[in-house]
């Protein structure tokens, strides 16, 4: 599952729990703070998928570079997406349970950033892109 599927996954499923869970005789999804998980979630998935539909477009006009396409893999680096399962475990308030699709989907984003060093390698593509000069190390 692509890291946007998986997020718009956990951002549902956090905001249908925290509407059916009640504290205090009121919804989860009525409380300031979880208002602003849910929003910042939100926020985060409609900028990636901004990203996306924009450089589609790009690329149907012939005019996508590789460096854009660095843009958007570096904008969803792994630890900012697995900020949003975090974000949906806390606007859940149900701390760690392998009961909801928001840890799995954790789990296998944590992996992600165990294994892949692209983060890196987008940054210099970018910094190339915007300088004209190659780093050194």
């Amino acid at each position: 599952m692509g890291r946007d599927r998986a997020a718009m996954a956990c951002f549902d499923e956090a905001l249908s729990y925290t509407k059916e869970r009640k504290m205090f005789g009121r919804p989860v999804a009525s409380f300031q703070l979880t208002q602003a998980k849910l929003a910042d979630m939100l926020t985060e998935i409609t900028s990636a998928q901004l990203i996306a539909l924009q450089l589609g477009r790009l690329k149907e006009a012939g005019k996508m570079r590789p460096q854009q396409v660095s843009l958007a893999k570096r904008k969803q680096r792994p630890d900012r997406a697995r900020h949003r399962p975090d974000r949906a475990r806390d606007a859940r308030a149900n701390g760690i349970s392998d009961e909801y699709q928001t840890m799995r989907h954790m789990c296998n984003l944590e992996s992600v950033d165990t294994y892949e060093g692209t983060y890196e390698i987008h940054t210099l593509v970018l910094g190339k892109d915007v300088t004209g000069i190659d780093a050194v190390s």
